[in-house]
């Protein structure tokens, strides 16, 4: 079976969502939601970051981070997935509840049923990369390693 997951009101997987309300601390500061992490780190180094990891919701961290009049760093491409999979680690590890959650998929497969997300999420006809769902999986996996140890 695959679950497949996208809105963060879709019980009881929309937790797997970066914009779900599951804040942590990372890098010495509070963070709102992953999405806020993933992308104000766009923008390491700058006052863009703290702009970001300021606003009130995940839609407007996202609306932020896309906007390419801020100054995108040069190696984003390169340590974006490394990026991603920080903020969703840190998430699953600070909230037990949703850990429970992720662990209790099992050896499912994940997937982010973006409609407009190839790269993170499926794409409207299943083509994407997923790359959030792997790395969900990923992180479950490596959780799954502590909790039985």
């Amino acid at each position: 079976m695959t679950i497949y997951f996208y809105g963060t009101r879709e019980k009881p997987y929309g937790c797997f969502s970066n914009f779900s309300s599951h804040g942590f601390e990372l890098d010495g500061v509070w963070w709102h939601t992953s999405e806020h992490y993933f992308q104000a780190q766009k923008f390491a180094g700058t006052p863009h970051l703290e702009q970001i990891r300021q606003v009130k919701t995940p839609k407007d961290a996202a609306s932020m981070g896309r906007d390419r009049s801020r100054p995108l760093r040069p190696d984003w491409e390169q340590v974006k997935d490394d990026i991603m999979r920080k903020a969703v680690l840190c998430k699953f590890e600070t909230h037990a509840d949703i850990r429970e959650i992720l662990l209790s998929t099992g050896d499912e497969r994940i997937v982010e049923n973006s409609p407009i997300d190839y790269y993170w999420g499926c794409g409207a006809d299943g083509s994407g990369q997923n790359r959030l769902g792997q790395i969900l999986m990923e992180i479950r996996e490596r959780l799954g390693d502590r909790s039985e140890h």
